[in-house]
């Protein structure tokens, strides 16, 4: 059977980290108030120069130089974003034209902080269905520049960054052995009726400006929590594999007490679980990517590892994927 089967991973972070206590600084907050509500140590913070599609392009060509491939072959980028260097044209496209393999499909995917999963479920159909050869996926944002910096309990959450997958379509065995390589399977949702509970209060067509990021962070909580859990259980009955047989979880990098109770609800382990939240925030759609990336660059995730993938971001949108390296 065809397979889209993971090649390769890349990230790019923005050069300024700015720890809790340089915030605290500037914001009515402290390092202990911070790292004891959501375990975050540092963030990313974009500068001059630095925007989504530069970030977006340093992910893909790492992405592209771990898997060896050059970047004539990509002929599909799908790229994750809730803050696009511009309305329009996509990023994705400014991403291809840097790249210069033009003249393939490129397009953005807006589902907010589940957008990788949904760019990553977009590109392996379009794989499968032979549409496409060879895809990036990328999640990239600017998150920090939709902060109200005088909001503590919303702007102390997030951070800048990008991560990139490079995947191929691949005839495999379809046996569930280790050389049955790819996206196995992969399972998503969306419920309007709580997009209130995490929103931007602006956006082209209503207020003509992006807006600012508004949050009600106790709701959020207990849906992620719960609407993770199923996700993570539907992927696992649709595959046939059990918790148990994971080597990694790559969560959405959201919360340090959001991933401890999705792992307590399935049962796993939480030395299974990739945290990076204390290190880079809530990168939105570039969170799962990059998290990815930091594991198998410091060598927890191997090739033949079976992994998840998961994410919820506003909407609500919310999915998972199980796939072997």
């Amino acid at each position: 059977m065809i397979r889209s089967v993971f090649k390769g991973s890349g990230s790019a972070l923005p050069a300024r980290a700015v720890s809790n206590d340089e915030l605290a600084r500037q914001v009515d907050t402290s390092d202990e108030w911070i790292r004891e509500r959501t375990g975050i140590s540092t963030r990313y913070i974009a500068g001059e120069g630095e925007t989504t599609g530069t970030l977006a392009t340093d992910a893909a060509r790492a992405a592209l130089a771990d898997a060896g491939i050059p970047a004539s072959e990509v002929d599909l980028i799908v790229l994750a974003t809730a803050t696009p260097d511009n309305t329009f044209p996509a990023t994705a496209t400014q991403v291809q034209a840097a790249l210069s393999c033009n003249g393939g499909i490129a397009f953005d995917v807006a589902a907010v902080c589940s957008g990788f999963l949904y760019a990553l479920a977009t590109a392996d159909s379009m794989l499968r269905t032979g549409m496409a050869k060879c895809a990036l996926v990328i999640g990239a944002e600017t998150m920090t520049r939709l902060l109200d910096w005088e909001d503590r309990a919303t702007c102390v959450l997030f951070g800048d960054g990008a991560g990139a997958f490079v995947l191929r379509a691949e005839e495999v065995p379809g046996d569930r052995s280790k050389a049955d390589r790819g996206v196995l399977e992969t399972r998503l949702h969306a419920d309007g009726a709580h997009r209130e509970l995490l929103l931007t209060d602006g956006g082209p067509s209503t207020t003509g400006t992006s807006g600012k990021l508004r949050m009600k962070g106790r709701e959020v909580f207990r849906h992620a929590v719960v609407n993770l859990a199923e996700v993570l259980e539907e992927v696992l009955a649709a595959s046939g594999y059990a918790a148990t047989d994971i080597d990694w979880v790559v969560p959405h990098q959201a919360n340090l007490r959001i991933l401890d109770a999705t792992a307590r609800k399935l049962g796993l382990p939480f030395e299974r679980v990739v945290v990076t939240v204390d290190h880079h925030a809530n990168t939105s759609a570039a969170s799962v990517p990059l998290a990815f990336d930091t594991a198998r660059r410091d060598g927890r995730i191997k090739d033949g590892d079976l992994v998840m993938v998961e994410a919820m971001g506003g909407g609500f949108t919310w999915g998972a994927s199980l796939l072997r390296v």
